[in-house]
This record gives structure tokens, C-alpha cells and sequence, in this order.
């Protein structure tokens, strides 16, 4: 259908979606980007990130019109490539069926949390999702076991927040306080520059033990009355009740003390929590054995492609000298392993390798 023309009192022709009345907004003068970012110093509280004055790329770039610049920023992150593929990567369980997380519902999940909060104590509302829907895209097939599989490879090591932030997502050309919420959104990087990087580092740890467990209750690895009394009390056994309870423990920390933390009782909660899911879901001898299934696919297909660069599905130009074996052919061959699905790379585990099927990982249903 190509929709209904109308024809407005002032004789300027229009189309609806729809015959008969339509929603009607107004007098209507549209606010650029600037008029926007200017009701930012205004709306935001004191020491929230401003996207006047930010931007800073690593390659220059006219501003745009009608979005600030951390507006683009989460722009730019949903619509691209590595986040569509989480779709298909492991949050916990490889192959999740329709019901259980994979990693792109997780950080839709985080960005629900920490936007629910950034909105709360008056911070940056586009920076905070920018981040949340960015931070796991550096994330392999597989899970966290990807970062182990990956290791040997990488100087340093693989550490999905940094590989993401300056690997995955570097062609999109972020705001550097984009890129650095997602380079420090784990626990164990450095703090974040900003409080909204600081807000998804809690919305993250808030949203996985929440859903992780959830999805483990479904599945029957455990239940909801096996929680410490801790978790019971104070954050109750239903999912909305303990996200609303962590939630509100970070918004009262802020409004407490002006920093962005948790209060003591629910931090506690959340750290007891957490544990729980490391003993009963995360390090259950199941979940060790498909990790170690999934380490020993990974490593066997970077090896195969670092020994074969100029195989790989990248532009000539970008191989040109890589020698097979070199530190660059395994960098080139994890960047390409990485990127991909769950689902991917273990059929190419089979069709490259001849991998026998039952030494793949299997899902959990």
C-alpha cells in the first residue's frame, strides 16, 4: 500500500498511513541537534556527559543534523554487523532454544537496566545505551570460553571488552566516551570515564546474574528456593523483583552519595548472588565440559586459518604480506573466528576440520 493523501487546510498535500483522523502534534518546531544538546545542560544533572563538546573521533566527521553524537553512536551499534550477531552467540547455554538468552537479548536486557537507571539519577540517556547495546560485541562464539580459546593468540590476551571496543567496533568510528565505557565495563578494567560507562558496568553484572539464573530455573539446573537466604530476603525469587531491587539499590546509592554504586545490602545480595551462579550453573561439571568442547573447536579453527591468511574472506589489500603462521595471520584468523555465531562455527568445525559431531557442544533444552 502507498498510503492516503490529505490535503491539510493550508492546501499542502500529505500522506497517512491510515484513512480518517491521524495524530495530530503541534505548533511543531523541530529540534535540530544543537537545540537538543543545549536542553541537555539544562535536563541533566551536574557530572553527567554532555554531548556538546563531545564527539571525538578517531576520524573526523561533519555532526549530524538531528542526533547528538551519542544518538549516532547507538545508531550506529544497532544497526551493525556484530551486533546483529549476537543473535547467535552464547550467553550461556550453546545453541539456546526460544526461550533462553542468547548474547544480543542479554544486552538488550543491560541496556533496559542501565538506561533505567541513567534515566533516574539524570544522566546521559543515548551514552548509557550507546555502551549497554556495545559492550559485548567483542564476545566470540561460545561464551566466555571464546576469551580463553582466544588467549594464546592475542598479546595480552583476549579480553572481549577490549577486543570489542578496539577491534569489533572500530570500522563504525565511535565517540571515544563510547568506546571506553565498553573498554571498561568489566569489573576487572580500569573505571570507566564516565558515570554512564559506570552505570552499565552495574547494569551488566545486574542483568546476566538475574537472567542467568532465570534461564537456569527454566532448563531445571536449579531453583528459585536454593537462592541464599540473602537473595530471598532482600531481593525476593522472581526475576522483576530482584532486578527492581538491584535497580533501586544503584539509584539510592547515587542519590546517598553522589557516586555511582550500590547500596551495602543489596551489593551483598548481588554478590551472594552471583556466587551462587558460579557453584550451581556457570562451574557445574556440565557447563566445564562444553566449555573445554568449545576452547578445543576455536583454537582448532584459528589454527586453521592462520595457517591459510589469504584464504580468509578479507580485502586483499588488508593480507598483503601476511605470512601464514606470522602474529598477524592468528590476529587476522581470531578476528575472523570471533565474528562468528555459535551456530557458524562449529559447522565449519565439521566441514573444515571433520570435526566428529560428538566432540562438538551441544545445546541444552
Amino acid at each position: 500500500m502507498s498510503g492516503h493523501r490529505h490535503r491539510s487546510s493550508d492546501s499542502s498535500a500529505v500522506r497517512h498511513a491510515h484513512i480518517g483522523p491521524t495524530g495530530v502534534v503541534g505548533p511543531v518546531s523541530p529540534l535540530g541537534r544543537t537545540a537538543r544538546e543545549e536542553s541537555e545542560g539544562l535536563s541533566l544533572v551536574a557530572g553527567a556527559t554532555l554531548a556538546s563538546g563531545a564527539g571525538d573521533r578517531a576520524r573526523d566527521e561533519a555532526p549530524d543534523d538531528w542526533r547528538t553524537c551519542f544518538e549516532r553512536d547507538r545508531d550506529r551499534i544497532l544497526h551493525g554487523t556484530a551486533f546483529r550477531r549476537l543473535a547467535g552467540k552464547t550467553q550461556v547455554f550453546v545453541f539456546p532454544d526460544d526461550h533462553q538468552r542468547t548474547r544480543m537479548t542479554h544486552a538488550l536486557e543491560v541496556a533496559q537496566v542501565a538506561v533505567a537507571i541513567s534515566r533516574a539519577i539524570g544522566l546521559n540517556v543515548a551514552l548509557t545505551e550507546a555502551i549497554a547495546l556495545g559492550h559485548d560485541c567483542g564476545h566470540g562464539p561460545g561464551g566466555h570460553a571464546s576469551e580463553d580459546a582466544f588467549a594464546p593468540y592475542v598479546e595480552g590476551g583476549y579480553d572481549h571488552a577490549v577486543w570489542g571496543a578496539d577491534v569489533v567496533l572500530e570500522p563504525l568510528n565511535l565517540c571515544a566516551e563510547t568506546l571506553d565505557g565498553i573498554r571498561n565495563h568489566s569489573w576487572s578494567r580500569p573505571a570507566p570515564a564516565t558515570p554512564e560507562g559506570e552505570v552499565v558496568s552495574w547494569a551488566d553484572r545486574i542483568a546476566y546474574v538475574c537472567h542467568d539464573f532465570e534461564d537456569a530455573v527454566h532448563v531445571g539446573i536449579t531453583a528459585a528456593e536454593l537462592l541464599p537466604p540473602v537473595v530471598i530476603d532482600r531481593c525476593g525469587t522472581r526475576h522483576s523483583q530482584q532486578l527492581g531491587s538491584f535497580i533501586g539499590g544503584v539509584v539510592d546509592a547515587v542519590a546517598a552519595t553522589g557516586s555511582v554504586g550500590m547500596t551495602e545490602p543489596l551489593a551483598e545480595a548481588l554478590g551472594e548472588f552471583r556466587r551462587f551462579n558460579y557453584d550451581h550453573i556457570y562451574m557445574r561439571p556440565a557447563s566445564v565440559e562444553q566449555s573445554q568442547a568449545v576452547i578445543r573447536v576455536l583454537r582448532a579453527l584459528v589454527e586453521h586459518h592462520a595457517d591459510r591468511p589469504h584464504a580468509l574472506p578479507r580485502p586483499a589489500e588488508q593480507l598483503h604480506g601476511v605470512e601464514p603462521g606470522s602474529t598477524e595471520a592468528f590476529r587476522q584468523a581470531v578476528t575472523y573466528v570471533g565474528g562468528m555465531t555459535d551456530r557458524f562455527a562449529f559447522d565449519q568445525a565439521r566441514t573444515l576440520l571433520r570435526w566428529p559431531d560428538a566432540e562438538l557442544p551441544v545445546g541444552i533444552g
